[in-house]
């Protein structure tokens, strides 16, 4: 039942080819965003694109699909799943990972300040750093940090999930194939 809603929801929110190519904001780099390698459902594209999609969707407060679609080139990650991992960040979720952004940065430069030359708070403390990130994020500094860290370490854990349920799903319909062959 759950399962059937899911798909229903992704297959309603996974952005196609067509919607794609409309967008005004994608428009100019359509020739490359579109590319066929960029939306196929590969065993490397795929985790890629959950990583992707993840980071950007926890670090960029605006404009989390667009910058997902263009940050796919490079990285050669499905642009669909950076698109819809995006939306791991939501109205519900985000106060919830400014909060926990917020406990991790604060702890991090907490045991920052007991190491010697504290070189966390020292890096974030420049004047240029400090603006890049609370541009980047639209966070004060700690939690613009703890952003960074958590978005790092979800997209890693998503990258994993993503190759292990991808074999998992491969192996399950590799064994319904070999069923059917054995018992027509």
């Amino acid at each position: 039942m759950t399962e059937g809603r899911i798909s229903r929801w992704v297959g309603r929110n996974l952005p196609t080819r067509e919607s794609m190519e409309r967008n005004r904001f994608i428009k100019p780099f359509a020739a490359r965003v579109l590319r066929s390698e960029l939306w196929r459902f590969t065993r490397r594209s795929v985790p890629r694109g959950v990583a992707l999609g993840v980071l950007v969707g926890v670090i960029i407060p605006l404009g989390q699909i667009f910058a997902a679609a263009l940050l796919a080139l490079p990285f050669r990650a499905n642009v669909p799943v950076a698109a819809l991992t995006t939306f791991i960040t939501n109205p519900f979720t985000t106060p919830l990972f400014w909060l926990a952004s917020y406990h991790v940065g604060s702890f991090i430069l907490r045991v920052d300040a007991t190491t010697f030359g504290q070189p966390v708070a020292t890096a974030l403390n420049q004047p240029q750093v400090e603006t890049w990130m609370e541009w980047l994020t639209g966070a004060a500094s700690i939690t613009a940090f703890g952003l960074v860290v958590v978005a790092i370490v979800l997209a890693a854990v998503g990258y994993v999930a993503s190759s292990i349920g991808w074999r998992v799903w491969v192996a399950g319909k590799r064994r319904r194939r070999l069923a059917r062959v054995r018992h027509p």
